[in-house]
């Protein structure tokens, strides 16, 4: 096969300046007078979902801490649905994975599957959440704020959700998930959201925003009835602050790897242009390549459905029962089908590009990333030389070379991505 040219080019993103955690934390828990909201004797859950969020760990030994001197005693809950194999172990694997574990921060966990019902929502929906949440005093809601790669609307990845789908554990991810094909996703959770509210001791949620190179770009404090008031604004600016591809038509888009550590579909919808509903008019992608699952995700391969083709590689190492578990529990069989599989990278890029129809080496659009959170350094294809050149943001770090292949067939490349 005559393949195509590379070049590699670094995609500027704006960078947030560096913050004192602690001190910005600080600052926001007095301003709003939520240090009195916890009460010596009391026992004071602070929620951990399972994603790698920055400075997790100096956040929680921050909370915890405070937690300590207020004379109560801090527990970490994972909140994070049937992430971990639906299993309490699965769960705290996933905390020592990011970092956290009861001997580093010196606080227990309350790792378990059970759920209590607390009644039904306005909707008519039955409520789950996790009996950890019911036994404690109080809660402390720690999330990230971004969008979602499953669903659009006025709420995405965030308290709200933590608060229906990561307490909820699997009956209760599942539930929310069941009705989001009645409803919209958003409207399910913000329905949801107000049972949970009003029966749990939800004593303040902490918002966190990050920028394109996962620093904390924005922290807030938000009172229980700040929540669903506030979040959809704090959705906006993280919108604003994620990365993106450079362009909005391309006929191939190779993905080093995905995964559950990358992404809640394994990769970032908001990044491929598929798997989000309502569909997003950009970009358009006609073929997506994965080559890898991280070894983070532990074999869950949830999201292998959105790609058009895959390697050997990459199946040998799924976990289809962690899979299944993930797709069940989202109610999304098709981002569980695994695409047409192929011996290495180069029959896979040769399967894809043969897809494509008629092309052309010089003119053929076509980007390789390392993953959906890895954009600033990006390969492209000769066909998008012209519009890198022309684009603000966009600098080329290299020269232009062919593709080519180690003996085993996989995609050589001793440069790296240059992310900078």
């Amino acid at each position: 096969m005559d393949w195509f040219r590379v070049i590699k080019v670094r995609q500027k993103f704006d960078r947030s300046p560096p913050h004192d955690i602690g001190r910005v934390l600080e600052n926001e828990l007095v301003e709003k007078g939520l240090y009195d909201r916890v009460r010596a004797g009391q026992k004071i859950g602070v929620t951990v979902g399972s994603r790698n969020i920055a400075q997790l760990p100096e956040i929680l030994s921050f909370l915890t801490t405070r937690i300590k001197e207020a004379g109560a005693e801090p527990l970490i809950i994972p909140a994070m649905g049937s992430h971990g194999g639906a299993t309490a172990e699965g769960q705290l694997a996933i905390l020592q994975y990011l970092g956290i574990s009861e001997q580093a921060l010196g606080t227990p966990f309350l790792s378990s599957m059970e759920v209590v019902e607390l009644g039904k929502s306005t909707l008519g929906i039955p409520v789950y959440t996790g009996r950890s949440a019911t036994q404690v005093d109080g809660i402390i809601l720690l999330n990230r704020i971004k969008p979602h790669t499953a669903f659009g609307g006025s709420v995405g990845s965030g308290l709200t959700k933590m608060l229906v789908v990561g307490l909820g554990k699997k009956q209760g991810a599942e539930m929310a998930h069941k009705y989001a094909l009645q409803y919209a996703f958003s409207e399910v959770l913000q329905d949801l959201s107000q049972v949970l509210l009003q029966k749990l001791p939800i004593l303040f949620g902490i918002a966190l925003i990050e920028d394109y190179y996962h620093q904390i770009a924005l922290i807030r404090a938000l009172k229980p009835e700040e929540i669903v008031e506030h979040e959809p604004t704090l959705l906006n600016k993280a919108r604003e602050l994620m990365g993106r591809l450079p362009f909005k038509e391309l006929d191939l888009l190779i993905v080093d790897e995905m995964g559950k550590d990358i992404s809640g579909s394994g990769m970032d919808a908001n990044v491929i242009g598929r798997g989000i509903v309502p569909l997003p008019t950009e970009p358009c992608i006609k073929r997506i390549l994965v080559l890898d699952l991280t070894v983070k995700t532990n074999g869950n391969a949830f999201g292998i459905g959105l790609a058009d083709f895959t390697t050997k590689q990459l199946l040998n190492k799924i976990n289809f029962d962690a899979t299944l578990i993930n797709v069940l529990t989202a109610i999304a069989p098709e981002k569980g089908r695994v695409p047409p599989v192929l011996p290495n990278d180069r029959e896979a890029l040769g399967a894809s590009l043969h897809s494509l129809g008629i092309w052309e080496p010089e003119t053929v659009r076509v980007v390789r990333i390392k993953n959906t959170l890895s954009l600033n350094g990006i390969w492209v294809s000769e066909g998008l030389l012209q519009e890198v050149k022309e684009r603000e943001g966009l600098e080329i770090i290299g020269p232009l070379t062919k593709i080519s292949f180690t003996p085993e067939g996989n995609i050589h490349d001793a440069t790296g991505y240059g992310e900078a």
